[in-house]
């Protein structure tokens, strides 16, 4: 039987770079196969030329043994080829269920009107056949990212591709979601559709894929069994040397408080409270992580935090001073960096170069201006230090935030909120998109600052992360905590109870009255709050 792709002597070149070089890749037919590699290695342009975004230099496309030449993705589609990318391709003002038929719409009346009630019901049927909790009268632009990139997996189901490109799919869900997806993949194996997985996660491919290749530097470094291969050799092969893969903490007694959030509360844009009297506090030297299913208030509460959104009631202190009607650039001014969720809208200026990108929210002030005016040689050198420090590709002052890959545009933007020298790190997802070796580095590089006595907030969708970075962790749940943990003796199963709203009873949990207590209230032998100073 011929295997569902094979893609011989791929090459792929751009003006000073060849980001594929001569790769082979086979695919057989109703198999999981993971591709794996570091940011910058060509996993996503190898797959673009198997979609037909791009066209190849060198080599050719096979598919079920026919060799086929695609000139755009409609081409791919029609061949039975889907790819989920990694930036949603949805339209926010449109539901659900239109952009999952979007260009593929039933039609009655003769083709003349589309059939509003069949594509509704076909995405009802979609989801509740794949497991999707997804409302698909919902608006895109008020669903929450995890939403969003199930209704990316539906748009490609709905057009029952035969070759199913899925690029990080599981970045946004929970352990029990990532399992739910496994059984999809192994509905769509079993009627003899193929799935190729780009994943960062090396747990995720060994569970999830048959086959692993792996690429470094454009060239194919090999592909191995997922049942003889370990994380470590994986990590290997990945970038040619040996990786810790488990972050190495030390325990350090806390400072001062440096962030106090006290009965918080926040609206999301519709004017739905969706952040409900949250209290905590961070202190220096310490990390301080949440977890939690996105679209949980986790978004508006660090928008709130760090000047994005205005807070309802409660309040926000930082080194004591209270926050309330701060601008960003005075958060900035005052020394709290803030690494966004979503890296193109908040992160970036996705037309300036990088030289320009390096010094957003900074540019007003010394050493990258001088009298009013920007110091262009001294703001190209400081981009040119983040780029090299943080490994970030292609390494040029000049480069457009567009023309980075998603995991090269969030290690600039870690990079350069780092640099800041802040008190306060706000940092939400801070290695997603990023590959195995930068994601060991940027670990190290917040573990150093919390040694320097920094404060770290770490919002992450990786348990793993969370939990290995973390001093105390907290889950958010329909935007309240519903408990704080120890993250070193805390259990996924426990943290997935916790995200689903079941309390638990154990001692590692603490109650709302210490809630309360670490954000400067205590509790009177009445039963009372007292308040004391902060």
């Amino acid at each position: 039987m011929n295997p569902a792709v094979h893609m011989d002597g791929i090459t792929k070149r751009f003006p000073g770079v060849v980001a594929n070089d001569d790769v082979d890749l086979v695919v057989e037919r109703g198999s999981v196969h993971a591709l794996l590699g570091e940011n910058g290695a060509g996993k996503t342009t190898l797959m673009n030329v198997l979609y037909g975004l791009y066209e190849p230099t060198e080599g050719t496309v096979v598919l079920d043994g026919e060799t086929r030449s695609f000139d755009s993705p409609r081409d791919a589609i029609d061949a039975g080829v889907g790819m989920i990318h990694q930036h949603f391709m949805l339209v926010d003002p449109m539901t659900v269920w239109e952009n999952v038929v979007l260009g593929n719409e039933p039609k009655t009346w003769g083709g003349l009107r589309v059939d509003e009630a069949a594509a509704r019901q076909a995405v009802v049927d979609l989801s509740e056949r794949y497991g999707f909790d997804v409302d698909p009268d919902a608006r895109i632009e008020d669903v929450s990212v995890g939403v969003q990139q199930r209704v990316e997996i539906l748009k490609a189901l709905y057009r029952g591709a035969d070759v199913l490109i899925m690029d990080e799919p599981t970045a946004v869900l929970t352990p029990q979601e990532v399992e739910e997806l496994y059984g999809v993949f192994e509905e769509l194996t079993d009627q003899g559709k193929t799935i190729i997985f780009i994943s960062h996660k090396l747990g995720e491919a060994l569970s999830a894929a048959d086959e692993i290749t792996v690429l470094r530097d454009g060239v194919n470094v090999g592909t191995v069994s997922s049942a003889d291969v370990s994380r470590e050799d994986l990590a290997e092969m990945m970038v040619g040397r040996e990786v810790l893969m488990d972050p190495a903490t030390t325990p350090q007694e806390p400072g001062d408080r440096v962030l106090e959030v006290t009965d918080l509360h926040a609206e999301d844009d519709r004017g739905v409270e969706v952040v409900s009297g949250i209290s905590f506090e961070v202190r220096a030297g310490e990390v301080f992580g949440i977890a939690g299913v996105d679209g949980n208030g986790q978004s508006q509460l660090v928008e709130a935090i760090t000047g994005m959104r205005d807070a309802t009631a409660g309040s926000v202190r930082y080194l004591g001073e209270p926050m309330a009607g701060a601008t960003r650039r005075e958060h900035i001014d005052r020394g709290m960096a803030f690494i966004p969720e979503d890296r193109q809208e908040r992160g970036l200026v996705m037309s300036y170069d990088l030289t320009e990108n390096g010094i957003l929210g900074s540019q007003h002030a010394p050493p990258f201006a001088r009298d009013g005016r920007i110091d262009w040689r001294t703001s190209r050198g400081h981009a040119e230090d983040v780029i090299e420090r943080y490994d970030v590709r292609p390494p040029d002052a000049d480069a457009t935030a567009e023309a980075l890959s998603g995991g090269n545009q969030q290690k600039f933007i870690v990079g350069r909120e780092f640099e800041r020298d802040p008190d306060l790190v706000v940092a939400t997802h801070p290695t997603r998109g990023v590959d195995i070796g930068s994601t060991e580095f940027l670990h190290d590089r917040l573990l150093e600052l919390r040694a320097e006595g920094k404060a770290v907030l770490l919002v992450s969708s990786k348990l793993d992360e969370v939990q290995g970075l973390s001093d105390r962790l907290a889950v958010i749940q329909e935007g309240t905590f519903s408990g704080i943990v120890d993250p070193q003796t805390v259990t996924d199963k426990e943290i997935g109870l916790l995200m689903a709203g079941e309390p638990l009873d154990d001692e590692d949990v603490e109650t709302a009255a210490v809630h309360d207590d670490a954000a400067g209230l205590a509790v009177d032998d009445n039963g009372g709050d007292e308040e004391v100073d902060a």
